[in-house]
């Protein structure tokens, strides 16, 4: 969208918060849980060392690729709406799933940290955002 559009939604103004992990330090706790190395029958939360806001990571990914685009707040309300009728487009930019996704943070808990359920407690050091996006998004700098 960054590279059509004017300007990009914040939905629900842009306060959920993520933790974003590498692919492949994912992949690493998989080959680690199919050697037998994890607790068998536990769930793992895998998140990389970085909690950010949808902003901070919109603005963090649009700095990478060199672009400049006005972040509108839309609430959550109107974005459901719109993800009501853009769901039906053959590539829809938002569906209701998405909306609802978004208002609820996506973060290792406490939980997790506390019982050893992690990338950490798995023996893998996860890479940053800061360390990982730039290589991807190189192509996309003007």
């Amino acid at each position: 969208m960054a590279r059509i559009s004017p300007f990009l939604p914040l939905i629900g103004g842009g306060h959920t918060r993520f933790q974003p992990v590498f692919v492949g330090d994912v992949a690493h706790a998989i080959a680690k849980a199919a050697a037998g190395d994890t607790k068998p029958g536990t769930t793992y939360e895998l998140g990389g060392p970085d909690v950010r806001t949808f902003k901070e990571l919109i603005e963090f990914v649009l700095a990478t690729a060199g672009q400049r685009r006005l972040l509108v707040p839309v609430p959550f309300a109107l974005a459901e709406l719109q993800a009501s009728v853009l769901q039906f487009l053959p590539t829809p930019p938002l569906t209701p799933g998405q909306v609802e996704l978004l208002k609820r943070d996506n973060v290792v808990s406490a939980a997790a940290k506390r019982e050893g359920r992690t990338l950490e407690a798995l023996g893998i050091e996860p890479a940053s955002i800061a360390a990982i996006v730039p290589t991807y998004l190189r192509r996309f700098r003007s």
